[in-house]
């Protein structure tokens, strides 16, 4: 394998893992390689923040979860963050906008603000008195009863999507509301997105956000 297939950098914020999907016939080959190398310092990586550029588009949803379960489950990383080196803000990856992810897999504790420019997954439960502000779009899988932005900056397109979708102040854009009462809460996962000048609230379908 070529050197320069993965090139690993620490910085002060972290971890920078450059992946060149080029050099490898596909995501398995990719990702065999990404656990050799990160391997030979692995307890290194054992509450870093991580954030790998690459071609996303070479990378479907199922590849996302194997490589989030390998990163977070075998060497115990605290926060993931994707970028794509082939940035383009047209460009739709099963629903969300392709673009930089930042990744959580933890709960959202009261008081706690989180606040970055891409899109943002929660793995846990974002509880009352959180913030989340978020350039794109905000997915949490789990319950979300805090305060969420998302399409800071004016990203109308932007979604917010949960298994229980339950914020105390829920905005996109411009645009602000807040949840009905919890005991007239479906328990289903649904998806709130901006629909001529308000925020409608329906439930998740897959597919159709594609």
């Amino acid at each position: 394998m070529l050197e320069d297939s993965i090139v690993i950098k620490g910085n002060k914020d972290g971890v920078n893992a450059i992946i060149n999907m080029d050099k490898f016939k596909d995501f398995d080959e990719m990702l065999e390689a990404l656990i050799e190398r990160l391997s030979k310092g692995k307890m290194f990586y054992k509450g870093a923040t991580l954030k790998i550029t690459t071609e996303l588009k070479h990378i479907n949803s199922k590849d996302f979860n194997k490589l989030k379960d390998v990163l977070f489950d075998q060497f115990m990383i605290k926060d993931c963050v994707m970028e794509d080196n082939e940035e383009k803000t047209s460009k739709v990856f099963s629903g969300i906008y392709e673009g930089r992810t930042k990744f959580l897999r933890r709960t959202i504790r009261s008081g706690e603000i989180v606040d970055y420019p891409g899109n943002i997954v929660i793995v846990g439960d974002v509880n009352s008195g959180s913030q989340i502000f978020a350039g794109g779009n905000i997915i949490v899988l789990g319950a979300l009863r805090g305060t969420v932005l998302a399409g800071n900056g004016g990203n109308s397109k932007a979604i917010v999507a949960a298994f229980y979708l339950q914020p105390e102040i829920l905005q996109i854009a411009n645009l602000i509301t807040r949840a009905p009462e919890a005991s007239d809460k479906p328990k289903y996962p649904e998806v709130a997105r901006v629909k001529g000048d308000s925020i409608i609230v329906e439930p998740y379908l897959p597919n159709k956000f594609l």
